[in-house]
């Protein structure tokens, strides 16, 4: 049974691997495209400039608020550093070394020991992948020539 497990671990993470490396493929593809980078920076930019986010930041406050410190909108943080250094032709290499430094500052240098670590490492996937959700939506359904 315990080989039978191993092997099912085994399964999860090759799927896992191949997903991001066929992200990675689609991404660096879009990447390569002056006007497809162009278009996307101006649609994020547009939710950044109307508060579009507020709704979801007061979500993220209230629905995921830790009773014993105050959160810090630390997802929101790491998604502006990477709009910020997202340009045409930039290599996605770069996309995952800013977000990787974030985490670093914001969840991995905090973390007292363990288990402190697991619970921030937690919240923080929660929270951005609620805070990406929400993005995908709005530039769904307000800026639809974003996916053009």
């Amino acid at each position: 049974s315990s080989s039978l497990t191993e092997a099912k671990e085994f399964v999860k993470r090759l799927r896992r691997q191949t997903d991001l490396c066929n992200m990675v493929k689609t991404v660096r593809a879009l990447l390569n495209k002056n006007s497809t980078v162009t278009v996307l920076l101006s649609g994020l930019h547009a939710i950044f400039n109307k508060k579009s986010l507020e709704l979801t930041k007061d979500l993220i406050q209230e629905k995921f608020r830790n009773p014993k410190k105050r959160q810090k909108n630390i997802q929101l943080k790491c998604l502006k550093n990477l709009v910020s250094s997202l340009t045409s032709s930039t290599d996605i290499r770069d996309l995952l070394s800013c977000l990787s430094s974030d985490l670093q500052t914001f969840v991995i240098k905090p973390s007292k020991n363990k288990e402190a670590f697991k619970e921030q490492a937690s919240d923080f996937m929660l929270k951005w992948n609620f805070l990406l959700s929400n993005v995908g939506r709005i530039l769904t359904i307000n800026r639809t020539e974003t996916f053009g």
